[in-house]
């Protein structure tokens, strides 16, 4: 396997993760970075409606696809930039199976829940109160590399702060901390 970076990115929805991600392909200057968004994957699927057992279903598949799509990527020697949402267990576990932990920086974005609602009602894209019911889980495994706060600092700020961690990459990862205690050998 090639050696390559991948910087992941996990917040709620509208919690500023895309933001952060544009702001970091314009300041990491070591490298070609690739923005991998669980978005854009969700963009691909067809529009026409499914029966909820369906869709939940194709939505998993999307995810699980989206996973290797990020591992092949980087096994390829890209370093990528990945915007996602980890709003149920199995997402996390499936990420900590097929990447390769090590090389994995883990970024938390927070934000606080009222901030979250009135970006919701801003953009008129995403599903009002999306973001509240995703906060606790997104979370939960408690255990990042660096987390940020898009409330009290710009998309800006948080790259240069994940680029200065880029430069100084932790070891062991939380990456690796979280596979031992999710996916125990």
């Amino acid at each position: 396997m090639t050696s390559s970076r991948i910087i992941f990115l996990n917040g709620t929805s509208s919690s500023g993760k895309s933001s952060i991600a544009r702001a970091l392909l314009d300041i990491l200057d070591d490298g070609a970075f690739f923005h991998l968004a669980v978005d854009d994957f969700n963009a691909m699927r067809t529009r026409r409606e499914l029966p909820p057992d369906q869709l939940d279903a194709v939505l998993r598949r999307t995810r699980a696809g989206f996973h290797r799509a990020i591992a092949a990527m980087a096994s390829a020697g890209n370093d990528l930039v990945v915007d996602h949402v980890l709003s149920e267990p199995w997402r996390l576990r499936d990420c900590l199976e097929v990447l390769p932990a090590e090389r994995v920086l883990f970024v938390g974005v927070h934000c606080p829940p009222a901030e979250l609602e009135r970006r919701e009602r801003a953009r008129g894209d995403r599903p009002l109160g999306l973001a509240a019911q995703q906060y606790d889980v997104v979370h939960a495994h408690g255990d990042y590399d660096l987390e940020c706060d898009t409330d009290e600092a710009s998309p800006r700020q948080c790259a240069e702060d994940i680029k200065k961690l880029v430069a100084h990459w932790p070891t062991p990862t939380a990456f690796s901390r979280l596979r031992g205690r999710y996916l125990p050998r």
